[in-house]
């Protein structure tokens, strides 16, 4: 049998008085979602448990089961596996965003979602500047980058506060800071990183030209969730089952390679609305021709969520039911006719477009195939209908288990 999961990065919201009282999920035309709900059962699942970070990186590995207390080192080292350079003893790896600060106050977590050429410019400009033997600067994907650290004085022990969660606020305010006195050599390099981006930026020739094009500079590098090394167990030693990855963005991706599954940029993956959904959607049929399970991630309706922008949240949701959700299940039935399967669809958290940010609010879930009863009443899927299905509550491996059951 097959296995699924689509996971909508940050598709859960808040009812909102300008959709009469909807969430975006629920005032979006899904067809494709619509028509699983009619024979899909519902729950919730906690996926940003206390004592761990409102991020990404730990809401995925919540779905996929891993145990955070023993596998989660900081997102840094994830997408460092994610860019396929994996870490030694020695070296702290840290998430790096392009941001841009105005008046003396984060404005956008992304530098205006900055186009790789441009990034790959100003990265380069970084290493030079501010590389040495020990600071290395590694450009990912638009304004997802990473900072190396390499040596046995440097610490991950820093308190941070995630860029995408921080608008409006005065970014010398939220500075890195040291948990315990040994890692204050630590600090000391990040906050004189920081300083001098700032100066260096300022007036750089592709600030510039964006300034000229209205576009967000990307005037300050933002460091944060540094770890070394994790220890992930293999998916395959978990559940039995050869698993796949389809994503754009690297913390995925690099989730996928400690577990020693098989990961797939597809090409014309972005994270972000420009995504080519039909790529990933055939991708992932494509990789169960020879594995039991994928887990098919799409970004942009986070990114969205983390702008505010309510109207753009909308469309995205509709484009992945319509352009992922719906070309998946063409393609499925095309290569395998009616062999059994089963699919879970959630999100990995909510971003709520009040807020800007992730929050801890349990997901709502859906499950449907072979071995699965639908839910005798509820018949859509939403925030609101799936606290009411037969699986409330899920958390650790529970959810997997569940699928695989």
């Amino acid at each position: 049998m097959k296995y699924v999961v689509f996971l909508l990065d940050g598709m859960a919201d808040e009812a909102l008085p300008e959709l009469g009282g909807l969430t975006p999920l629920e005032y979006a035309k899904t067809p494709h979602m619509d028509k699983l709900a009619q024979q899909a059962e519902f729950g919730t699942f906690l996926t940003l448990p206390e004592g761990f970070p409102t991020s990404s990186d730990v809401a995925n590995m919540s779905v996929l089961g891993w145990d955070l207390s023993k596998s989660y080192t900081g997102r840094g080292p994830i997408e460092s596996y994610g860019m396929g350079i994996p870490l030694d003893d020695d070296t702290v790896a840290f998430r790096l965003n392009l941001i841009t600060v105005r008046d003396g106050r984060v404005e956008d977590y992304s530098a205006g979602h900055i186009e790789d050429e441009d990034a790959a410019e100003i990265l380069a400009f970084l290493q030079q500047e501010l590389g040495t033997e020990k600071i290395r600067f590694q450009k990912g994907v638009s304004y997802r980058h990473l900072l190396y650290l390499k040596g046995k004085e440097f610490s991950a022990d820093i308190h941070y506060e995630k860029p995408d969660s921080s608008h409006g606020l005065k970014w010398r305010d939220i500075l890195p800071k040291a948990l315990h006195e040994s890692a204050h050599s630590t600090e000391e390099v990040l906050l004189n990183l920081i300083e001098r981006s700032f100066s260096l930026l300022a007036n750089h020739p592709v600030n510039k030209r964006r300034r000229a094009q209205g576009k967000n500079e990307a005037n300050l590098i933002w460091p944060w969730s540094g770890g070394k090394r994790p220890q992930v167990p293999l998916f395959e030693k978990m559940y039995g089952k050869k698993g796949a990855i389809v994503a754009a963005v690297d913390v995925i991706l690099g989730l996928g390679r400690l577990g020693g599954m098989t990961v797939c940029r597809p090409e014309g993956a972005t994270g972000w609305i420009d995504t080519n959904y039909e790529n990933k959607a055939k991708a992932a049929v494509d990789l169960l021709k020879n594995h039991d399970f994928v887990y098919l991630h799409l970004e942009a309706i986070d990114e969205c969520g983390h702008l505010g922008d309510l109207e753009l949240k909308i469309r995205a949701i509709e484009e992945a039911d319509t352009r992922l959700i719906g070309t998946f299940l063409q393609l499925y039935h095309n290569e395998f006719g009616n062999e059994p399967w089963r699919g879970v669809l959630l999100p990995d958290h909510p971003v709520p477009v009040k807020l800007r940010k992730h929050t801890r609010t349990p997901v709502p879930f859906m499950i449907w195939g072979e071995g699965i009863p639908p839910h005798p009443t509820i018949k859509q899927y939403s925030e609101r209908t799936a606290p009411l299905g037969k699986y409330p509550g899920l958390k650790g491996s529970e959810l997997m288990r569940l699928l695989f059951g």
